[in-house]
């Protein structure tokens, strides 16, 4: 699995090319103007409350590079739709064709029949990518910090805002952190999956939490099974939870995800 970031920078890259030649950033631009999709408020959804503590980022997933296909049975509309009777705050649908079998079409399918926001998690370097999230009815995008340079990032990030969307910001150690604090981020994502070598540290949240301002909404990413881990992030500054490989390997979603949330079936 190493190097396995930049081999799916440089297919990103290529497919965009692609992309580009078949249909222009003018083009795609001027189809925003028939965009029926308004973006929603990302942070209203994220933001702990007393109320609702654990907001929970519920991920459409069919594949990873480490784990192959992780669900046979994929429907994304289903998903969606039994993880909004569970009670998630927010689906993440993966849109990356090549290792997680994604496709940035599932976004329109999905937005016209739930009510909560939708973050397009792809891997994105380019604003291209942005104005194809808004134009499929994403909410808010992934930015990966590992994947960009300071510059970039700020760059895409306050394009995001242009567009009227929010960006969760990923990052996996000091370094991230301060080019997502540089970039302004507001909602910082702590993935504790190396997205080079595909290890697992659920420690990270704790120690980078506390270097984290306290106006930034955080979200805890991967390796989260239960609901004691919920509450155990929590403690230490956790607002939302991105839970994907967990829910997609239940037979019964809606039962996974309120379990999780709540600690028990409601």
């Amino acid at each position: 699995m190493a190097d396995i970031l930049d081999e799916i920078i440089r297919k990103t890259r290529s497919d965009l090319q692609k992309r580009k030649a078949e249909y222009s950033m003018d083009w795609l631009g001027r189809s925003l103007s028939f965009n029926p999709f308004v973006p929603r408020d990302v942070h209203a959804a994220l933001r702990s409350t007393p109320d609702n503590p654990y907001r929970i980022i519920a991920e459409i997933k069919k594949a990873s590079p480490s784990k192959g296909i992780i669900r046979e049975d994929f429907d994304p509309l289903v998903i969606a739709q039994a993880y909004e009777k569970g009670g998630a705050d927010a689906l993440s649908i993966l849109t990356e064709p090549h290792w997680f079998k994604g496709n940035v079409e599932y976004l329109g399918m999905v937005r016209r029949y739930v009510g909560i926001p939708l973050l397009r998690k792809d891997f994105i370097i380019d604003k291209y990518q942005l104005v194809e999230a808004l134009a499929f009815g994403a909410d808010f995008v992934l930015l990966i910090a590992k994947a960009l340079s300071r510059k970039e990032l700020k760059e895409l990030l306050e394009y995001t805002w242009h567009l009227g969307m929010e960006a969760l910001v990923e990052i996996h150690d000091k370094g991230d952190l301060v080019k997502a604090i540089f970039a302004g981020a507001n909602i910082i994502g702590i993935n504790h999956r190396n997205l080079e070598t595909f290890e697992m540290d659920m420690q990270l949240s704790e120690r980078l939490i506390p270097l984290i301002p306290n106006s930034k909404i955080i979200v805890a990413e991967s390796g989260i099974n239960d609901h004691e881990t919920v509450v155990e992030l929590s403690k230490i500054g956790a607002d939302a939870f991105l839970v994907g490989e967990h829910f997609m390997r239940q037979e019964d979603i809606t039962s996974a995800l309120r379990k999780l949330k709540y600690g028990e079936e409601r």
